[in-house]
């Protein structure tokens, strides 16, 4: 165990909420901000008659777009995908072994 765990572990609840109200306005109490950056969008070219058919369905679905129902499908589609990865691996290591 951490050093830091065995204080928090001695540490009350309370104690720990005052120990950070206490530093909250102290700006060398606290860690350099994270700066988290978004990934660019990624753009995808599919046939006319596709995206068609697919903004039909989006409206069937009543989602505010097309993106976003695409965006749903395709993670369906890939969380399918993976399970059954998944399985087939389970499946051909339990025959190996």
């Amino acid at each position: 165990m951490s050093v830091k765990g065995k204080i928090q572990d001695r540490l009350s609840e309370q104690a720990i909420d005052q120990i950070i109200v206490s530093q909250a306005n102290d700006d060398a109490a606290w860690e350099r901000p994270v700066r988290v950056h978004r990934g660019g969008l990624t753009s995808l070219s599919i046939p006319a008659d596709l995206a068609a058919r697919a903004a039909f369905l989006a409206q069937l679905h009543r989602t505010t777009s097309v993106e976003e129902w695409l965006a749903s499908v395709i993670q369906e589609r890939v969380e399918l995908e993976e399970a059954a990865f998944i399985e087939v691996k389970q499946t051909l290591t339990t025959k190996i072994v």
